[in-house]
């Protein structure tokens, strides 16, 4: 392991890190808000210590395959906490450290999750600054799942390079990983643009259009209203809402190959997206049908119901109703549509469709070698034969994953005294980059006592980092490397 070359890394991203405080900043001094210095702070402290941590160590040696997980690792947590200052140092959101820290963490890892209330009064660069987190979080777990993840090999994060529709049949979508991330980067941007147009042909302020559609592709959840999405109560907002989150949840890899061949045929192609668009359809007919059956004043069951699926499912966090005051199943059902998520190599959190899919699979074959004992019965993504070695990694991050699950459901209820729905959904909404959940936190996550925030935010960093990546970090195997 060589950490002067890892912590050589992180100055660097926290040195280029800084320089997104210029934005919010130049929004502050064009409006005549009173964040301009406080923005300039922040950057004048991330851009100091992140060159005091890049000058003495600057040099030309290589890191190790194993260096990735550090340096991971360290991104989320340093540019969580020193992105954090603006929030922490502006005396329009009054919050403590442990506060700030929890908004930016949460809009670094896409989660959602706020303890902010009265947005519609705060300074548009604050707002713009918590849009923007969401939407540089989006963009990094992107490249990290498409480009790096692969490599470092964890927990079956490769897997949908078996697809036979799919574009990753090897480690990177190009044959360098610098060009695979400007692939990428082009797509994000394309779609960001494109979302941002359609919202304000639909009837948004080119302010409030932007900051969407940051959160939008994202999948991230944050909004510039108390009231989210709700507060525009206009049904081309919602659809072009959940049109994106559609796509947003694809598999980013896959929107290259379709832009790259000219033809959408490989997204029907590709049975991860089958499955994801079934999961959906499923879900919102369900939940449609609940808010039919049993009406609630105010809520309009195929509208409501389709646009909270698709925001839920997705882990996108959108509201336009307090889904969890739904009746019967739906809130339940929301939730743990949330636990599947979207496709490997999107925005989306959760566990992701193409292990769900290996888990269905997987069960068949052994319901088949029960009534076959002699069978043998391969499975398959496509045409494409998927090797024990990746049957085996999903199952053990799906064993891990409840594990960490459960305990920290545990370790929640005992920090907080909290009553079982509300640590359930709050662990649930976290580890899957959700947002909101149900209970106490089901519109946000103030009351929370501050040991249960930080419990909080490493789930956030589990979930976002595909658990192993940050578990590997606390074995003393690790380190003796």
């Amino acid at each position: 392991m060589h950490l002067a070359v890892i912590f050589r890394v992180t100055g660097t991203l926290l040195t280029v890190f800084s320089f997104t405080f210029l934005v919010p900043g130049l929004i502050a001094l064009f409006l005549g808000e009173t964040t301009v210095r406080t923005f300039g702070l922040a950057f004048a402290i991330t851009f100091g210590v992140g060159l005091t941590m890049w000058l003495p160590l600057r040099g030309k040696r290589e890191l190790r395959g194993g260096d990735g997980f550090l340096i991971t690792a360290l991104f989320y947590i340093g540019l969580g906490l020193f992105g954090a200052i603006p929030l922490f140092m502006s005396a329009s959101t009054d919050l403590s450290f442990t506060d700030a820290a929890f908004e930016s963490m949460s809009g670094l890892t896409t989660t959602g999750a706020t303890v902010i209330t009265g947005l519609d009064e705060l300074p548009q660069s604050l707002l713009f600054y918590r849009q923007l987190l969401q939407w540089l979080g989006g963009m990094g777990i992107i490249v990290l799942a498409v480009a790096i993840f692969p490599i470092l090999g964890i927990g079956g994060m490769q897997l949908y390079r078996t697809e036979s529709a799919g574009p990753v049949k090897d480690n990177k979508l190009t044959p360098r990983i610098t060009e695979t991330a400007k692939a990428l980067w082009y797509i994000y941007l394309s779609l960001t643009v494109a979302c941002a147009l359609a919202y304000w042909i639909a009837g948004m302020s080119v302010f409030d259009a932007v900051s969407h559609s940051f959160a939008t592709v994202a999948i991230g959840g944050f909004s510039t209203h108390d009231a989210s999405i709700g507060f525009f109560d206009s049904p081309a907002i919602e659809s072009v809402a959940m049109f994106f989150m559609l796509l947003s949840g694809i598999n980013f890899g896959l929107h290259f190959l379709v832009w790259r061949r000219r033809n959408p045929i490989h997204y029907l192609l590709d049975m991860e997206v089958r499955m994801y668009l079934f999961v959906l359809v499923f879900v919102a007919s369900v939940v449609c049908s609940v808010l039919y059956f049993y009406p609630t004043e105010g809520v309009a069951p195929i509208r409501d119901g389709l646009f909270q699926t698709i925001s839920i499912a997705t882990t996108t966090g959108f509201t336009t109703q307090n889904f969890s005051a739904w009746p019967s199943v739906a809130p339940v059902l929301l939730l743990l549509a949330a636990f599947a998520g979207g496709c490997a190599g999107s925005t989306a959190g959760g566990i992701k469709m193409i292990r769900v899919l290996m888990i269905y699979l997987q069960g068949m074959r052994e319901v088949k070698r029960l009534i076959h004992p002699n069978g043998v019965f391969p499975i398959k993504l496509g045409t494409s034969p998927v090797g024990d070695r990746l049957v085996e990694a999903v199952w053990s991050f799906f064993s891990v994953y409840v594990i960490v699950f459960l305990l920290m459901v545990t370790l929640i209820m005992l920090a907080g005294d909290l009553d079982f729905t509300t640590a359930f959904s709050a662990v649930g909404a976290c580890l899957n980059n959700l947002g909101p959940g149900l209970g106490d936190v089901a519109l946000n996550y103030s009351s929370l006592d501050a040991s249960v925030k930080w419990l909080l935010m490493f789930t956030m960093m589990l979930g976002r980092l595909e658990i192993f990546t940050v578990l590997v970090l606390l074995t003393p195997g690790y380190w003796r490397r």
